[in-house]
């Protein structure tokens, strides 16, 4: 695999949305796919460089997914970055496309830690409170995904700091063209193309609603490939009006000031951490919580 990958690297993906997961890399992927010189998958998560994911329908496979002559192709998988619990993703993508541009997205870790538990009780995969969920940090897969310089470092070990880009979610919202420029001028595009549909927000959590057994049937048969025939500004809706007899509203959970101190405290090196190399990210954090100082610092 290595060595036919290293031979067709032309006719693969040069950009990869990394993760994290509930961190907008849906809308962003959409956002990207409007530049005239970027063509992104139609199908969102390839989820190719995953072993227990299509790593094994071979290169085909994955190149087929890529068409056209744009400038830059690109893919997003956010479970690319699910440290510990998939291994060798970041080796399997530096054997194909090791001069792919890396972008990772990063919010609150709180934040993605609640969004995370909401998509996932919304599809029947988690059943239990999120305090029972967060009882045990350790191995913790909800933690693991909001440790973000734990799941770049294991990138960092083969791409150069300069092929890869952290934003964060907080700033794609509210500063959404400066920071589509700044990545537009780190792919290498034009940077002045602005589009209407910008501002569109895909997937948000708030208008989840968990499925019953008839929706979860439904979501099973489905698998979210019917909703691509219809034009991106109105699939959103579709699905919402689809899944809505067969759903019950999710009221976002809400965790209390010890849970979210006592969380902050094992997350705090990792945060530390990325603070060094990228501040702006940690700032968004801290003005968008208020949070109390994180024990240690």
């Amino acid at each position: 695999m290595k060595e036919s990958c290293r031979r067709e690297r032309h006719k693969l993906p040069n950009l990869l949305i990394i993760g994290a997961m509930k961190c907008a890399t849906t809308s962003l992927h959409y956002y990207l796919g409007l530049h005239p010189d970027i063509s992104m998958s139609r199908e969102k998560e390839l989820n190719f460089f995953i072993c227990e994911g299509n790593w094994h329908k071979g290169l085909e496979w994955y190149k087929s997914h890529f068409t056209g002559e744009a400038k830059i192709h690109g893919e997003s998988s956010p479970n690319y970055t699910n440290y510990p619990f998939s291994r060798g993703v970041p080796e399997r993508v530096y054997s194909c496309v090791p001069e792919a541009k890396l972008i990772y997205i990063a919010r609150d870790p709180i934040d993605r830690i609640i969004s995370h538990y909401i998509h996932q009780y919304a599809v029947r995969r988690e059943n239990r409170t999120l305090s029972e969920v967060l009882a045990n940090p350790r191995e913790n897969p909800y933690l693991f995904r909001s440790k973000y310089f734990m799941q770049l470092e294991q990138y960092l070990e083969y791409f150069p700091q300069c092929n890869v880009l952290v934003i964060t979610q907080e700033d794609l919202y509210s500063h959404r063209r400066e920071t589509l420029q700044k990545i537009f001028r780190f792919l290498d595009v034009d940077d002045s193309f602005h589009c209407q549909e910008f501002s569109t927000i895909r997937h948000r959590s708030s208008a989840k609603r968990r499925k019953n057994q008839i929706g979860l049937s439904l979501h099973r048969t489905l698998n979210g490939n019917i909703f691509e025939r219809f034009p991106p500004n109105t699939r959103w809706l579709f699905e919402q009006l689809l899944y809505l007899p067969f759903s019950n509203k999710i009221e976002r959970p809400v965790l209390n000031e010890g849970l979210t101190q006592r969380l902050l405290d094992y997350l705090a090196s990792d945060i530390d951490r990325i603070s060094r190399d990228c501040p702006h990210v940690c700032r968004n954090f801290a003005d968008l919580h208020r949070l109390r100082p994180i024990s240690g610092k």
